[in-house]
């Protein structure tokens, strides 16, 4: 097996020594880090995905595959800061006011960064005001909402509402999840999309970005 299709594996599996290491090699025998990214860790994560919605990996499996692939994207990091690797997109991820869970962000921050996206986390607990100062100074593609309790979901409405009267809202997608989070209430407070779990989340900001679309004509990731 080439070095790409083995940090494939490793970050499958889980292995973050491994990841990190292979990671290393693919750089010292000149491997493009977009390649890297391309053929490794972004597919290993959609497997990670696969495998989890398919009821195949668990919470458990789908958090070690994702340290291992956060081994191999602290290494790529200094590339994007460079320049030399174009990150896919910007989202800003927080838990809404009055609501201190961080494992599911957590998760979700990534799985969208070894997706390729540059991260923002803003934290738990965080104020409508806080997400339009991020807005503005951060300029995102996208805003992930998080709550894990009823009482604070009207905490996202929030959000969207502080977003539109700052101006801000027309110039980024707003999407929502977390345990008590459904769709029709995505659809009620005006948000851009819902997203059930992690792995879902993935592929709900590639297809409000319109990145699938890029892909289908040719101008790859």
């Amino acid at each position: 097996m080439s070095t790409l299709s083995d940090l494939f594996e490793a970050i499958v599996v889980g292995d973050r020594t491994r990841a990190a290491a292979l990671t290393h090699q693919a750089l010292d025998e000149c491997t493009d880090p977009a390649t890297v990214m391309n053929q490794s860790l972004i597919p290993a994560m959609e497997e990670v995905g696969r495998l989890f919605l398919a009821d195949k990996y668990f919470l458990p499996e789908m958090m070690i595959s994702a340290d291992a692939m956060n081994a191999a994207l602290t290494i790529l990091k200094p590339f994007v800061t460079a320049g030399t690797l174009k990150a896919q997109g910007k989202v800003v991820l927080g838990t809404v006011r009055g609501d201190l869970h961080n494992l599911g962000k957590n998760i979700v921050r990534m799985m969208l960064g070894g997706a390729g996206f540059e991260v923002v986390d803003a934290g738990i607990d965080v104020p409508a005001a806080r997400f339009v100062e991020l807005a503005r100074a951060e300029k995102p593609d996208v805003i992930g909402l998080s709550a894990l309790l009823t009482t604070t979901m009207p905490a996202m409405r929030d959000v969207i509402v502080a977003l539109r009267e700052a101006g801000l809202r027309d110039q980024v997608k707003v999407i929502i999840g977390g345990g008590p989070v459904t769709q029709e209430y995505a659809d009620d407070i005006g948000a851009d999309g819902y997203a059930r779990d992690a792995p879902e989340a993935v592929p709900l900001v590639r297809r409000l970005l319109g990145l699938d679309d890029k892909l289908q004509k040719g101008s790859g990731l």
